[in-house]
């Protein structure tokens, strides 16, 4: 009976979880099966929508703004929380707790909040219509602090002890030991800020109006404007913009899976 009731449940696991995977693949394959295909009546494979919507759209220059803007933002965000993360996770100082507070509390704050202020500081130093001003407002992250500091935590401290023994600062803690050994959560937190960056339509729309800074966001919503009615071009602009952020999460997957299971809550 107990076997039987075991199967039941994961039988019934089993199912609820194929159809979560329908429900979440089931627009994805209708886009790229119209973008493939058309909406035609006699639908047919072709290519040229997408050659079309990448000629049309200019995401040549799109993708390439895009990529500089996402991988500068997760260099930054990267090297930010990794210093903050091991600060609070491992010096005491006097304010820490109050510090980590006020870190996790901009979690709740949303980004449309902060606009104006980030926009006149950018303003006053000459930063709009600039790389600086996608890339800046995103150097640091209160999500990112807080999880290279829940991953720092998870990792035992007699390791840097050991190191300290050896004569070793914290620097070279940090680089040598800590940061090779926090490569899950790292790969992580990229991960998170490059797909953030990469689908942020908000901050290009803002603190840019230079066609020469479009982001894929920005083509995608101009080529939404241009071209409602051709579904099949539309679809094929949205695979476009849509395939580098699924070909980095394949890659990283198994990474991204340890970063997040590894990372528990602790004090």
């Amino acid at each position: 009976m107990d076997r039987f009731a075991s199967f039941s449940l994961r039988l019934f696991a089993f199912l609820v979880s194929l159809l979560g995977l329908v429900i979440v693949l089931l627009p994805f394959v209708f886009v790229v099966y119209t973008s493939l295909f058309g909406a035609e009546i006699n639908p047919h494979f072709t290519w040229r929508y997408y050659q079309q919507a990448w000629k049309i759209g200019n995401f040549p220059l799109a993708f390439s703004n895009s990529a500089l803007v996402a991988f500068s933002c997760v260099l930054t965000q990267v090297l930010t929380s990794s210093l903050a993360g091991y600060a609070l996770a491992r010096i005491s100082f006097r304010g820490k707790n109050f510090i980590l507070l006020l870190i996790v509390s901009t979690l709740i704050i949303p980004f449309q909040v902060l606009v104006i202020p980030i926009f006149l500081l950018l303003k006053i130093g000459n930063l709009l219509n600039t790389y600086w001003a996608l890339i800046l407002p995103s150097a640091a992250s209160g999500f990112g602090i807080f999880f290279m500091r829940q991953y720092f935590l998870s990792l035992p401290i007699e390791l840097e002890e050991a190191a300290i023994l050896d004569g070793a600062n914290a620097w070279q803690i940090i680089w040598e030991i800590l940061l090779p050994l926090a490569k899950p959560a790292v790969i992580t937190l990229s991960l998170f800020t490059f797909i953030g960056e990469w689908n942020d339509l908000f901050k290009p729309l803002v603190f840019t109006n230079n066609p020469k800074l479009m982001t894929v966001q920005l083509a995608l919503a101009s080529f939404q404007e241009q071209f409602t009615s051709n579904w099949s071009l539309l679809m094929a602009a949205v695979v476009i913009a849509t395939l580098p952020v699924i070909i980095l999460f394949i890659i990283g997957q198994k990474q991204f899976i340890q970063g997040i299971s590894s990372t528990g809550i602790k004090n």
